[in-house]
């Protein structure tokens, strides 16, 4: 990397950090450091010349633009102006191609390497109290999003099958690993909605090399499999997931029993397994151990009466029946805070229209996801109350509120920074998640939807009618 004037370098990046809480002498102010910016940039290779849209400016107008309820380049573009008046230099362009230019011209990896980094660097810092009985928990699971319907998108994701052309819209498969702890996402991966090599298995298997010996893979039926489970646990990693009974069966009369509806089986190797090759599945045990436990829902309002937990977990006293039951329970909260990026962070409907910037922008709102989930940890350890007791809307609009105060009051002094984030970090801690473990609600609208003509030919066949003067409706 080569930097014309390192001095502007680093003042955009104590920039950047401002406005995500990382100056001062708050908890977790080294997730986003510049040796973590600059680390990322080196292994890249980028060459920065001293322009108005450096990495680190392009940077922060995406993130501004993820995090604004207005996701057009335009408004974007409009708050660097501000920017830049207010700093008394001199005003750029307010046309938006140098900034669509400069997010095309930055590599993929750039985006991807500074979320992946932010979110290990919050979940190794930790409190040891958040933690599952001093163990870390990660949570696996998947969704879709959609996007523009170009030529372009449609090749690299496709929309559904049976949706004609012209009608559907491109969709892609995200799958993540999350910290149960602290929200962060460690890594992520984007594939097409259908195909070999495209499902969620697949994603998973690229994945859990970021899992370490001692860690809990929590997850749902759809990965409890007899290899994951297997590979997993050679590597050190027990797993929690809830027994899936389109492919097993479970027999309480058989096994090490541990208890009422808790026992230990043995799990036979399926044959075949496709992804794998004669002398690899050969070299396979022909047996794995697995603990499988009974849990009863029986809360009205719900739908499971009665669910399997399987586990590696295999000590009945280090692990009873309840904790098992309690921690897959809170896999709940990885489809919360999939939720947050989709709806909250405005995610579920993506707007660039190639998908290399399609991409850029899922790994700009997840940075935008780690950093705020950054903001939560420091107001959870400023109270001592646990991250996931914190609302992660009102952070976004305690932070939404709060930053052009940071951004252009930032001059006055560290002294008065930090004052500026304890209040701000006071006022998000104050926005708490009610405890409602049982709450249900029936899954109707009160409200009657707006009336819209849905679209069943392609747009340009109905413009060719309406040019005809055929009436489309």
């Amino acid at each position: 990397m080569s930097f014309s004037n390192h001095g502007r370098f680093g003042e955009q990046v104590r920039f950047l950090r401002r406005q995500f809480l990382q100056d001062g002498e708050l908890p977790f102010t080294d997730v986003l450091s510049e040796g973590t910016i600059a680390q990322t940039l080196q292994a890249l290779n980028v060459v920065w010349l001293d322009r108005i849209y450096s990495p680190l400016v392009t940077l922060w107008v995406f993130l501004s633009q993820v995090l604004s309820q207005d996701h057009s380049c335009r408004a974007a573009v409009a708050r660097l102006v501000a920017y830049r008046v207010s700093r008394g230099r001199r005003r750029c362009s307010a046309e938006t191609g140098a900034y669509c230019q400069a997010r095309k011209r930055l590599p993929e990896k750039f985006f991807s390497g500074v979320a992946r980094l932010v979110g290990k660097n919050l979940d190794d810092q930790v409190d040891s109290a958040w933690l599952w009985k001093g163990r870390p928990v990660y949570m696996f699971d998947g969704t879709t999003v959609s996007m523009p319907d170009t030529p372009e998108n449609q090749a690299a994701y496709p929309q559904v099958y049976n949706q004609r052309p012209g009608l559907g819209f491109p969709i892609a498969r995200i799958c993540t690993i999350m910290s149960l702890s602290c929200g962060a996402v460690l890594d992520l991966g984007i594939s097409r909605y259908a195909g070999k090599g495209q499902g969620e298995l697949s994603l998973l298997r690229k994945l859990w090399d970021i899992l370490s010996p001692g860690d809990i893979l929590l997850t749902d039926a759809l990965m409890s499999t007899w290899y994951e489970l297997l590979t997993l646990k050679e590597r050190g990693v027990d797993s929690v997931s809830r027994l899936n009974k389109a492919t097993r069966r479970a027999d309480f009369r058989r096994g090490k029993r541990l208890g009422e509806g808790d026992h230990i089986v043995r799990w036979r190797k399926p044959s075949p397994i496709r992804s794998l090759d004669w002398t690899t599945y050969k070299n396979l045990p022909d047996y794995l151990e697995v603990r499988e436990t009974r849990v009863r829902v029986e809360q009205p309002g719900f739908r499971t009466k009665v669910i399997i937990v399987v586990t590696t977990l295999l000590d009945p006293e280090a692990t009873t029946k309840e904790d098992l039951a309690s921690l897959y329970r809170s896999r709940w909260s990885q489809e919360l805070d999939i939720r947050d990026i989709k709806i909250s962070l405005q995610m579920d409907v993506l707007r660039c229209k190639t998908p290399e910037l399609v991409r850029k922008e899922i790994w700009t709102h997840i940075l935008a996801y780690n950093l705020i989930r950054t903001i939560m940890a420091q107001a959870a350890s400023q109270q001592e109350i646990l991250p996931r007791e914190i609302s992660f809307k009102g952070t976004m609009q305690a932070l939404e509120a709060f930053q052009p105060l940071i951004s252009f009051q930032g001059h006055r002094g560290k002294s008065f920074r930090q004052q500026l984030y304890l209040q701000l970090l006071e006022v998000i801690a104050t926005h708490r998640v009610a405890d409602r473990p049982d709450r249900f609600e029936p899954r109707m609208r009160k409200r009657y939807p707006r009336k819209a003509i849905m679209m069943t030919k392609p747009r340009r066949e109905l413009k060719r009618l309406m040019r005809k003067g055929v009436a489309i409706i």
